[in-house]
This record gives C-alpha cells, sequence and structure tokens, in this order.
C-alpha cells in the first residue's frame, strides 16, 4: 500500500545567504578516459574529483569520487540522451548496483558520486562526513554535473537522506541544470519535539566556535541499521564495513550545525524549479534499543511525517509518495516495498523526465 499527493506551489523566496565555493572541474581528474580506473564493485569504474575549497587544518588530498559502469558491462552507457547522479547519505557510499540496473532499465545512464570525507572518499575515519556548511559539497556536485551533462541532454540528481538535503539546496541554488530531482527518505526535517533544532543550535554554535570536530555524546544506535540490511543480518547486501561503518559513529558539532542551518533554509522554502519526486516511509520506528522484524519495515533513521510535511516546501512540482514497510533508504527496503519504490519512481520518470521531445513530458 501507498499513498501519492502532488502538491503545487509557489516558495517563499530563501533569506539564509549562500555558501560560495571555488569551483573544480572533473576535467582537472577526468580529462582523458585513461584517468578512470577499476572501482571495487565489479563492472564499474572510478576517477577522482580534487577538491580545493572547506579544508581542515592538516588536512592533505581532499576529493571525490565519480563512479560509472564500464563500456564492457553497459555498452549503451555514452549513448543514452538521460544520466543520473547519485548521492549518498551520511555513512554510506553507492554499494546499490540493484538501484544502477533500476535506472539502466529505464533508458537512463546511472552515475554516482561519494562526496568529501564519504565512502571512497573517506580518508581520515575520525573526520567522516564532516561538513562546515553543506554548501561545501556544491564543490564536487558541479564537478560532476559539468562531467555528466557534458555527455548526457538531460540530467537527475538523486540524494538520500542527508544526500538529499544537500541535493535539494543545491537544485534550488542551480536553476535550469536538472531535469529532475529524486529524493529518497530525505533529512529536511530534525527529530524530536517542536523547537527542538532552535533551542539546540547555539549550543552547537559555541561547541564548533571552539573546536568543529568535537564529538557529540549520542547513544549507541548499536548495529540496528546493518541488521535489518547487511546480509550477515536480516538483510540482502554485503557491503564495506569500513566505508559504511557499524554500530557508534562520531557526530560532530559543527556539521550537525550544519545539517541544522539547512533545514532552516528549507524550512523558508526553496525554488527548485524542476520536478521533484520524493519519497518516503509510512512508519518511523526511533527509540528502540536492539533489532527487531519491525525495523526493517520501518524507518529506524527519521521522523518519516516530520520530512514528508516539508515536501511542499521544496518547490512548485512536487510529487510526494509514501512507501508502506519503507525502510530508512527506500531501495533497500524489504522486497515488497521495494518493489513499490521502484514502481512509483518508474511512473514519475516516464511521466516527468522523458527522452527530450516525447509528447508525455509534463511540465
Amino acid at each position: 500500500m501507498m499513498t501519492r499527493t502532488k502538491t503545487t506551489n509557489t516558495p517563499t523566496t530563501p533569506t539564509a545567504t549562500r555558501p560560495t565555493t571555488k569551483t573544480t572541474t572533473i576535467s582537472d581528474a577526468a580529462s582523458a578516459e585513461s584517468d578512470w580506473r577499476p572501482d571495487l564493485l565489479d563492472g564499474f569504474e572510478q576517477t577522482t574529483i580534487p577538491l580545493g575549497s572547506g579544508t581542515l587544518p592538516g588536512e592533505v588530498g581532499l576529493r571525490a569520487t565519480l563512479v560509472r559502469r564500464t563500456l564492457d558491462a553497459d555498452p549503451e552507457r555514452d549513448g543514452r540522451e538521460r544520466a543520473v547522479i547519485s548521492l549518498p547519505g551520511w555513512n554510506d557510499y553507492f554499494f546499490h548496483t540493484h538501484v544502477a540496473a533500476f535506472f539502466e532499465a529505464q533508458g537512463i545512464t546511472f552515475y554516482a558520486l561519494d562526496p568529501r570525507r564519504s565512502g571512497r572518499s573517506l580518508g581520515d575515519p575520525a573526520r567522516r562526513d564532516y561538513a562546515g556548511s553543506l554548501g561545501d559539497h556544491a564543490e564536487e556536485l558541479d564537478a560532476a554535473y559539468e562531467f555528466v551533462s557534458a555527455r548526457h541532454a538531460s540530467v537527475v540528481l538523486m540524494g538520500h537522506s542527508t544526500g538529499g538535503l544537500i541535493a535539494a539546496l543545491w537544485a534550488s541554488d542551480r536553476p535550469g541544470r536538472l531535469a529532475g530531482l529524486v529524493l529518497n527518505s530525505p533529512w529536511l526535517a530534525m527529530w524530536g519535539p517542536p523547537g527542538y533544532p532552535t533551542a539546540l543550535l547555539p549550543t552547537l554554535t559555541a561547541l564548533t566556535s571552539r573546536d568543529p570536530l568535537w564529538e557529540l555524546p549520542l547513544p549507541d544506535p548499536g548495529d540496528r541499521y546493518a541488521s535489518c540490511v547487511h546480509a550477515s543480518g536480516a538483510g540482502e547486501w554485503d557491503y564495506d564495513r569500513d566505508l559504511k561503518a557499524s554500530g557508534r559513529v562520531p557526530v560532530r558539532a559543527g556539521w550537525l550545525r550544519a545539517v541544522l542551518l539547512a533545514q532552516r533554509r528549507t524550512a523558508s522554502g526553496l525554488a527548485i524549479d524542476a520536478p521533484v519526486f520524493m519519497a518516503a516511509g509510512t512508519r518511523s520506528h526511533l527509540r528502540a534499543r536492539g533489532y527487531s522484524e519491525r525495523d526493517r519495515r520501518s524507518d529506524i533513521v527519521l521522523d518519516v511525517d516530520a520530512i514528508a510535511a516539508k515536501a511542499p516546501k521544496l518547490g512548485r512540482s512536487v510529487t510526494l509518495v509514501r512507501i508502506a514497510d519503507g525502510f530508512h533508504d527506500l531501495t533497500l527496503s524489504v522486497p515488497d516495498a521495494r518493489k513499490a519504490y521502484f514502481a512509483e519512481l518508474a511512473r514519475w520518470l516516464a511521466a516527468y523526465v522523458p527522452p527530450q521531445g516525447s509528447a508525455d513530458r509534463r511540465e
């Protein structure tokens, strides 16, 4: 069972200051096809995007990583008109080969971006996923978009969880670039009682001014997430548990402050001009101490009702879909929920991001 809601509105113009970043082009790292090298996933290859902004003291070699199929694995890769760039959530990386296969079946070439300090671009694990502003990620997104849009006429951006929040901000700040935006359980709102983020922000600001990498004393979630999705537990996927760590992963004050500021901006209204597909589950299960079967059929990370309520703030054309029994990453849900998610996404892509010139294209 699922529900779909189409919202159309004219958002208010955000007043938050837009971050400025150094422009990096992927041609710095991938001007020739020889710059691509085998990926850790069979049938994929990767290239490095060197980054110049948002470095931390003593940090060298800050980078992002772009991943795509090899031509042997996908001979039609470079000939397709449409492409998608996928952005992971916090403490995550691209291992979702079934998602790549889904998009290819829709006639869309798949790319994945592991951004700074995450996944293939991790570097020091003590700084995992850190960004002092979510706007810092615009540098690698700009570079990835430049590379992909030079090869494909129509580009979709897809983001999960924190990656969905980052993708929404980038899309709002880059009008006219995207053919569509796909948000998979985007972190548009903090869990907790009303007013909690506002009350928390001054403390985070003070801690960040003292040490942006200050580790917050959050409860240990144990291995609930891994128990749901990893093949060693109840899940179906065998991923690298160094790149996607289990157990207690440090949350830094500067990073959480950046998330709250980004969510505040989203709440004031974005101006995404591309059609948006946003999906979330129908149930959250946040406070359990140990794994249960219910975890696999719930979002155990975010408050799904809180994030769904923010959908009308994204742009003028937003399709909201709620997936029964959906997991936090809907693409890793139990098979029936996963099938429902992909069916809804395929329907939306056919309606809103068909090949150019199609009579079925919706504006």
